[in-house]
């Protein structure tokens, strides 16, 4: 890079990352290669040497922004004809994206997807060195590998990546397509990474993969999930949590659950996405469960995990669904009683089977569906926020809170979120918190000794 020795200075990198968890823990492992090549970090693309948008397919939304800020980087490109763009992530790996930035969108330098993530800095050299543009989409088994240096994010919360791809196909998504079959980290480097994290002071630590249920079906070990939390659990040592997601129905157990329920350090939460409460609709999903197989599930996770925060991802509208198939979904939602949901309104992804569905529904309509979904649950997690009120909890202080009346942010075991008062010292360790308040978004509380 004899382009930075001629400065006298080091580059400079502004690294952008849309969507999921998974996304940020590849895009920490993106900043990890590029502080080892010398860059340091920015968050003005004016400013940056590099600017790279590590992006997300899952959403419309998501995509449209992307494309936006690609359009705004033409400006930076022109003040700095020596910025290198790159493009990376889900959206990079769809070869129609693929297709309309090499064409419409000449200012990005540099396109590649999840499978050549590890390919990184080979990729950059190419671009530095041939000062042309460079695409790396191709359609791969993917690669895992181990080692690779990370930039986190200061704090108490850490994400650790067990396993890549994804084998289910549901109807409506994108993911096998851009991120391939499912990959398995093994074992022991997952527990080494989780006991280094702890050592390091991370206290809240995330467990991910597209199906985490699946994990090690593909390395002939015998090891599952469950084993897994278990091991962790049993040889790290030290005052932290775990959690994690995805967590796909089809596959979960209860042997996950009794494991979860005799682990201290596994979170009593459980993220468990049913997409819909309609048997028509989650088979046209393909989401091979049963609303029956669901309710069966998560009461099991109830009885063995009393005080259990249960979370779940909702799709409204999908191709097809009629208003009393969407009431399904609402019904569903008052009889389990969710803590919190992740509500969509569907949103077609070309290249998956949900978007060649005839789709006689109208937004107009699908919006009155999805907002009884909302009222329903909004209802429910006042309710169920409210009972906390007068009760002493133990929370994990991960920061501040940007209000003044409530200055600290905390999580109990269970995830929900606490605005504390206390002292700014807590940041970092466990607390007890005497809840006060409560609203349907959160818990309101103080310190206590």
């Amino acid at each position: 890079m004899a382009y930075w020795q001629d400065r006298g200075k080091a580059p400079t990198a502004c690294v952008d990352t849309f969507g999921c968890q998974q996304n940020v823990a590849d895009g920490q492992r993106i900043m990890g290669m590029l502080q080892a090549m010398g860059f340091t970090f920015t968050d003005e693309p004016a400013r940056a040497d590099l600017v790279l948008l590590n992006t997300c397919a899952v959403r419309e939304h998501a995509e449209k922004r992307v494309y936006g800020n690609l359009g705004a980087l033409t400006h930076t490109k022109k003040a700095n004809g020596a910025q290198v763009i790159c493009l990376c992530g889900c959206m990079a790996q769809q070869p129609s994206v693929a297709k309309k930035v090499r064409e419409s969108y000449r200012h990005v330098d540099l396109v590649f997807g999840p499978h050549a993530l590890w390919r990184f800095p080979e990729l950059l050299y190419q671009v530095y060195t041939r000062r042309g543009r460079v695409f790396s989409i191709d359609d791969e088994p993917g690669t895992i590998a181990e080692g690779l240096p990370v930039v986190r994010e200061a704090g108490v919360k850490a994400w650790v990546s067990i396993m890549y791809g994804c084998n289910n196909f549901c109807s409506y998504c994108i993911v096998p397509y851009v991120r391939g079959r499912e990959r398995s980290r093994e074992a022991e480097c997952i527990v080494e990474e989780v006991r280094g994290l702890v050592a390091e002071g991370y206290k809240d630590i995330t467990l991910l993969g597209q199906n985490v249920n699946s994990y090690g079906r593909d390395l002939g070990t015998g090891m599952d999930f469950a084993d897994l939390l278990s091991r962790i659990d049993g040889e790290v040592e030290g005052d932290y949590l775990i959690r994690f997601m995805s967590s796909h129905p089809k596959d979960a157990t209860p042997k996950l659950f009794d494991t979860m329920a005799r682990c201290p350090h596994v979170a009593r939460q459980l993220h468990l996405p049913f997409q819909s409460g309609n048997n028509r609709v989650l088979e046209a999903m393909n989401r091979r469960y049963t609303r029956e197989k669901y309710l069966e599930l998560v009461n099991y996770a109830k009885d063995v995990m009393p005080g259990l925060v249960l979370t779940s991802d909702v799709i409204i509208g999908f191709p097809g669904e009629t208003e009393a198939e969407a009431m399904d979904t609402v019904s569903l939602v008052k009889e389990v009683g969710f803590d919190a949901l992740f509500t969509f309104i569907y949103s077609p992804r070309p290249g998956t089977a949900a978007a060649a569905m005839p789709d006689p529904a109208t937004r107009a309509e699908k919006q009155v569906w999805f907002d009884r979904l909302l009222d329903a649950q909004n209802e429910i997690s006042a309710r169920q926020h409210a009972a906390y009120v007068g009760s002493t909890v133990r929370v994990l202080v991960d920061g501040e809170s940007g209000d003044e009346r409530w200055p600290l942010s905390s999580r109990t075991n269970g995830g929900r979120l606490v605005h504390l008062l206390g002292s700014r010292d807590l940041i970092g360790s466990f607390a007890q918190a005497r809840i006060t308040d409560s609203n349907t978004w959160a818990l309101f509380g103080e310190a206590v000794e």
